[in-house]
């Protein structure tokens, strides 16, 4: 019995999925027919990240947070909302990290200049290894002692006494 139930649950979910990419696509198809909003889309697609991916864009993006994303943006258009107005909900929803590229201001400046202050630590940590290695081959490779040399070459004659 619970076999039953267990294949009817699976039937009606599949169904249910199949109904709501039918209606994504037909909302898809709808917005394809207007010019003008699916270009605001694919211009607002570009401007947004993918915050699962985080180095594409949504128009890029095949994840299915982008997908919502882009499915969000296009009911606000269709809705009839402004760029400005649809940029700022995803802010307020997402904060700067969804824009593609973020304003810089204080609370952003991490992602401004940190690839910068990483690379200049680096370089930095990079010059102060080389300056002691250097230091330290150099600090080997002083020759021998008076006291020194006499001792080796006493082991070498001991080693091959001919």
């Amino acid at each position: 019995m619970t076999r039953y139930i267990l294949i009817a649950l699976f039937i009606f979910g599949a169904f249910f999925r199949s109904t709501v990419t039918f209606a994504d696509a037909a909302t898809e198809a709808a917005m394809a027919a207007d010019p003008v909003a699916e270009k605001r889309l694919q211009k607002l697609s570009e401007e947004l990240r993918c915050l699962v991916c985080q180095n594409q864009t949504i128009a890029d993006s095949n994840a299915e947070l982008a997908q919502d994303l882009r499915r969000e943006v296009r009911t606000m258009i269709k809705d009839g909302k402004s760029d400005k107005e649809i940029v700022d909900f995803m802010v307020t929803r997402y904060g700067d990290f969804v824009l593609y590229r973020p304003p810089v201001k204080g609370i952003t400046l991490l992602l401004w200049g940190g690839p910068i202050a990483l690379m200049l630590l680096g370089l930095f940590l990079l010059q102060r290894y080389l300056r002691s290695r250097a230091t330290r081959i150099n600090a080997e490779e002083q020759p021998l002692s008076a006291a020194d040399a006499s001792r080796a070459d006493a082991l070498l004659k001991e080693l091959d006494p001919k």
